[in-house]
């Protein structure tokens, strides 16, 4: 037999040797006291089915050395291979009779060597109190035997660590193929009293005669000699120091020490860490919040969680914000608005999506839009008129060009819009607008006067009918036509809607909530300087 760092393995296993050899001690049976004891037993493929026998005979065995009872020890069993079973939890039996019957009846698993999940399964379940356990405040110690003769096939050491931090002590038991790097990095302090290795199933049984006088000592925690600053946690014979949750031993293996979950550099956390009892906490510098995965941090967008009543454009720099105009255009001095566009005339038609994708709570978002571009114009009867055209599966004229004469009556007017959903006809709704939105009985101002006709498309998916023709009549007609794409907007239909070039009339948002940056194209654009040259023709000059 090899024994690698063993001395006598207090408590747990005591009398290791099978059932028929028990026979043999005489003599009335010790009391070890109040314990909760798990048994972690390894049923993989590799613990072939003699060995799994003399394991059975071991466990039953073991039962003859114990003082079992509810105010004794209790005593659970699982096993575990790529899954973990329970035989029998810590509340289910205090007769022996029982125990061993359910133990004889076990059978392995014949699959993988997932000693980490045993191990979770023993701390989040086997040693809770609906499986039995008494609870912590009770203070009964909690031991975990494991029993394995293979490499664990994922990860131990993290879990064994969490186990250990609630109280919990683990004896390691290698046999033959057994890695003794993860046996100790399982196993309880001090190592040369819970890690053990033996060459062979057959032998398992001469730990007994080691360990029976253990199973008698005197309970040194109760004498108070220990000097174990939170806890102490007895053994027969023997005794150790156990921490708090968030805490650890220090190296004198008596006083504990905060643990500092952030030393490990295992946080993720973004900006800054501050170990707490309950593992590591993720905090962000000013200015910045968390998000929600607990440890990324962005900086605070002081734009959309205040009402800035920035005009034109709202940047935050994560303390504060700031308002922005155009270039070409002054802030005033309120520090939000700026001096209003007035050397242009223009007949703005909008035409905004209305269709189902878009949904009631983003369409509300597309009319506060429209509206951000209104505050910009000089509305009036003389200078910029504004007409507003919804399309879903038809086309709805919900004001024409001629019906108001000042900006805040449009802006009324485009808050009370009503969402129609349904489909997207953006080629019904282009022809619709160069057959009626620009007509002289709509508003529009006669060909003549050369008041520029400019046409703004706004639509968050791919039309359901062709747009080709319309798109291509309404340049013809002389209208300059922007495209505004949101989400799922297809960006080659954008670019058959706009005029060229592309980088001055095409604007696309990933999402609704996030258009405002749009705002610096279109409003710089929609407030013109026309020229005619002879030849190039009509173009537009933005401030």
């Amino acid at each position: 037999m090899r024994i690698l760092l063993g001395s006598p393995l207090p408590v747990l296993l005591l009398l290791l040797q099978p059932w028929e050899t028990q026979l043999q001690f005489s003599g009335p049976r010790c009391s070890t006291g109040q314990l909760d004891l798990v048994f972690v037993i390894d049923s993989s493929r590799s613990v072939r089915p003699f060995e799994f026998e003399t394991m059975r005979q071991f466990l039953v065995g073991l039962l003859h050395g114990l003082d079992l009872g509810p105010n004794a020890t209790r005593v659970g069993v699982i096993q575990y291979s790529s899954q973990v079973q329970s035989v029998f939890p810590l509340g289910a039996f205090w007769r022996r009779e029982d125990m061993e019957s359910a133990i004889r009846a076990l059978v392995p698993l014949a699959q993988g060597t997932m000693t980490g999940l045993a191990i979770q399964y023993a701390m989040n379940v086997a040693f809770s109190v609906a499986e039995g356990a008494r609870p912590p405040e009770a203070r009964v110690p909690r031991v975990a035997v494991i029993v394995t003769d293979g490499r664990p096939q994922d990860r131990v050491a993290e879990v064994a660590a969490q186990a250990r931090a609630r109280g919990i002590e683990i004896y390691a038991v290698g046999v033959q193929r057994a890695d003794v790097g993860s046996l100790r990095a399982m196993a309880s302090p001090p190592l040369d009293e819970h890690v053990f290795l033996v060459e062979s199933f057959d032998l398992i049984q001469e730990f007994g005669l080691q360990f029976r006088g253990q199973l008698c000592g005197k309970d040194l925690c109760a004498e108070g000699r220990h000097d174990c600053q939170h806890q102490c946690v007895r053994a027969p014979g023997t005794f150790h120091c156990a921490c708090s949750p968030g805490y650890q031993l220090a190296e004198d293996n008596k006083s504990c020490v905060a643990i500092d979950h952030c030393r490990f550099r295992n946080h993720s956390c973004q900006h800054e860490c501050v170990s707490t009892f309950g593992g590591p906490q993720c905090y962000c510098r000013e200015g910045h919040d968390l998000l929600p995965d607990g440890k990324s941090c962005q900086a605070r967008d002081f734009c959309n969680g205040v009402d800035h009543g920035c005009e034109f454009q709202c940047v935050s720099d994560g303390l504060s914000y700031r308002c922005l105009c155009p270039e070409g255009r002054q802030l005033q001095a309120d520090g939000k608005s700026c001096n209003r566009c007035r050397e242009g005339h223009v007949d703005l038609v909008l035409l905004v999506d209305g269709s189902k994708s878009v949904r009631p709570q983003n369409f509300e978002l597309v009319k506060r839009f429209v509206n951000q571009i209104v505050d910009f114009l000089d509305v009036s009867p003389e200078g910029t008129r504004v007409g507003l055209v919804q399309f879903s599966s038809r086309v709805r004229t919900e004001f024409p060009l001629g019906r108001y004469g000042t900006a805040a009556e449009v802006k009324q007017a485009v808050l009370a819009v009503e969402y129609m959903e349904r489909g997207t006809m953006t080629g019904l709704a282009l022809r619709h607008m160069v057959e009626h939105s620009f007509s002289e009985a709509q508003g529009a101002r006669p060909r003549a006067l050369n008041v520029p006709r400019v046409g703004l498309v706004f639509t968050d998916g791919r039309s359901q009918d062709d747009i080709s023709v319309w798109a291509a009549r309404a340049k013809e007609e002389g209208i300059v036509m922007y495209a505004v794409g949101v989400g799922k907007a297809v960006e080659e239909e954008l670019h058959q809607i706009a005029s060229e070039p592309a980088e001055l009339h095409v604007s696309y948002s990933p999402d609704f909530s996030s258009m405002t940056h749009l705002l610096d194209n279109l409003k710089g654009s929609i407030c013109p300087e026309w020229s005619v040259d002879q030849q190039q023709g009509c173009h537009l000059v933005a401030w």
